[in-house]
């Protein structure tokens, strides 16, 4: 019925959820698909969501994709505390008395944080697999921006203890393309009103990781029956595609 100059309605929808953009706004006729696709209105709204680039250099062909994948950033582990049990975890070992869900011993630095795993007096370890396709990281998507893939874990002990982790990205196959597995931890008693925190982020991988692989557990050092090894909680896999500010 009227012509709506083009920056005035880019500005109407750069104030319009981002899925209404695309699902409505693009169909209602040729000038507002064009809007709606242009490069430069996925462009401002990133910027305007702090969404940067790690690199200037490599500049997304998709800024729409980019935008998607930036705004889909979550925790990919799923019940990372315990709340659900054992649920959505592999055992891969039970050791002792096996895995327990117990509250913390001592505060977490997140307060909403109120349950945590711990293991027993053999080697108790668990895992999960993640299929990035299947949580909406396409093939393309992996292998254009190779996004950072940030792995954390929070670890305490209850008495001498040990603890051990281990991350590795897959290919379709199940190929290790990289894989994070440091040493064994030794934790004394003395340290078990301290949650401390394992960080690692996988950077410039290449081409290929379709999966990421988690396994972490540990035991206690004194063989006491019962649940005196180490606490693990809010472990969290995170795909970081823009530069964190």
């Amino acid at each position: 019925a009227f012509h709506i100059p083009v920056d005035i309605l880019e500005e109407v929808f750069l104030n319009l959820p981002a899925h209404l953009v695309v699902s409505v706004c693009r169909l209602v006729c040729s000038q507002w698909k064009d809007v709606a696709d242009s490069e430069s209105f996925w462009r401002e709204r990133c910027r305007r969501n702090g969404y940067h680039l790690r690199e200037s250099s490599k500049v997304p062909s998709d800024w729409r994709l980019f935008y998607f994948m930036c705004k889909k950033r979550r925790n990919l582990i799923k019940n990372p505390r315990g709340e659900d049990e054992l649920q959505g975890w592999e055992i891969i070992r039970n050791g002792g008395d096996g895995w327990r869900i117990e509250r913390p011993m001592a505060p977490h630095p997140y307060t909403e944080v109120q349950t945590n795993f711990v293991t027993s007096f053999s080697m108790c370890s668990k895992s999960q697999l993640i299929d990035l396709e299947e949580e909406g990281y396409s093939q393309a998507f992996m292998d254009e921006f190779q996004p950072h893939i940030r792995v954390s874990d929070w670890y305490a002990p209850r008495c001498d203890c040990i603890y051990n982790m281990s991350v590795k990205l897959l290919h379709s196959n199940k190929g290790v393309i990289q894989e994070f597995t440091p040493d064994t931890l030794y934790l004394p008693e003395q340290d078990n009103q301290t949650w401390k925190q394992m960080i690692h982020v996988f950077k410039d991988y290449g081409p290929g990781v379709r999966y990421v692989y988690f396994e972490h557990g540990g035991k206690d050092l004194v063989f006491w029956a019962g649940w005196y090894g180490i606490r693990l909680t809010e472990t969290c896999i995170e795909l970081c595609p823009t530069l964190d500010t």
